[in-house]
């Protein structure tokens, strides 16, 4: 029998965004022309799409981007699920490896983010080495994290797994998707996370470079002061827009004004950089807010959180990008507007506005 060959597509995402990660994805593929359907299982970290046309695959390779999907964390190419003998799992992963496009950059053994999937972590630590040791010795794993594209094994229970392919800079560059970042000591609350994490996974290296010191940016909702830590912390200086108490820290840095007024109402005297905000409310209040700061030109860029109803998330998402991109038009000038549910996201998305050059 010959090596299983790439049929499907598998997400990874957070438990209980199973329907809108679906969702996400057969939107689009359908705007490259691919139809198909998922298996989606609630609460399972996890959506499988199978396009109904076996070129479906190929088309979604070349054309698919993994920043245009908001709940995903990870996508991955992957062959049907392979059945392991426990006691001898090794040869069907290395055949089926064998037949992927490689060679690769690295060796990823991985679980869906799942209670249920943690068991496997621990066995996942003890295999991948002799995982490993076979796919070297066979001339697959050659270190060149710029070109090669990385090999995946999805362990969904011991027996069964998912062997598949990742291109680095179309993918998540973190092992499940997974940013692990260190909540920073003298930052005042995990919300700080967050940004950091939107920094890292939304911004390209050009954008990250104009958050530097000197430039200008305001914080709407900023108590206890978790966003205003991250762009302090780079040496910008920040305008704090809350009611509400500031980390004492951060008013004694001497690069931070904090206003106590309403983030809805505020106007900066001069143009800034960067807007962050991170206020609870309806989104469709909080795009209208972001809307009226570029229609103003109050401020070049914008990330903002937008906390998600129950029902109707992915609806939501695609309303808040859509009433974005509308208003935008009609001003000078380009911008390309980004959504992902991160990792430190929870009940919500992180929403990027982002000038083109």
């Amino acid at each position: 029998m010959s090596p299983p060959a790439l049929s499907g597509l598998l997400l990874y995402c957070r438990a209980g965004f199973e329907k809108e990660c679906a969702q996400d994805i057969t939107l689009a593929a359908e705007n490259h022309g691919v139809t198909g359907w998922c298996k989606a299982v609630p609460d399972s970290g996890l959506v499988l799409f199978q396009p109904a046309e076996a070129e479906g695959i190929a088309i979604l390779r070349k054309r698919l981007a993994f920043a245009d999907l908001c709940f995903a964390r990870q996508m991955v190419f992957v062959t049907a699920p392979l059945k392991l003998s426990a006691e001898n799992r090794l040869p069907p992963l290395a055949e089926a490896a064998r037949a992927l496009p490689g060679p690769f950059s690295c060796l990823w053994l991985e679980t869906a983010d799942t209670n249920e999937a943690k068991e496997l972590s621990g066995f996942c630590r003890k295999f991948e080495p002799h995982l490993k040791k076979a796919l070297t010795n066979d001339g697959l794993l050659k270190p060149d994290p710029a070109r090669l594209p990385r090999l995946h094994v999805f362990f969904t229970d011991s027996t069964t797994a998912y062997a598949g392919i990742s291109q680095p800079g179309n993918s998540s560059n973190w092992p499940m998707g997974i940013p692990r970042l260190k909540m920073p000591r003298e930052a005042p609350s995990r919300s700080t996370l967050k940004l950091a994490e939107a920094l890292l996974e939304m911004l390209n290296e050009q954008e990250r470079a104009q958050l530097r010191p000197g430039r200008r940016a305001v914080d709407l909702g900023a108590s206890p002061g978790g966003w205003t830590w991250q762009l302090v912390n780079r040496g910008m200086k920040v305008t704090a827009v809350d009611n509400g108490p500031l980390d004492k820290a951060l008013v004694e840095s001497g690069l931070v004004e904090h206003l106590r007024a309403d983030g809805f109402t505020f106007r900066p005297r001069h143009p800034v950089d960067w807007l962050v905000c991170d206020m609870v409310e309806k989104p469709a209040r909080v795009v209208d807010l972001i809307a009226r700061w570029f229609e103003r030109g109050d401020c070049r860029a914008a990330i903002f959180n937008l906390k998600l109803p129950m029902k109707r998330r992915f609806e939501e998402v695609q309303l808040a990008r859509a009433v974005l991109q509308e208003r935008l038009s009609r001003l000078e000038g380009n911008w390309r507007i980004l959504a992902r549910q991160l990792y430190h996201d929870r009940e919500e998305v992180t929403l990027a506005v982002l000038p083109l050059a």
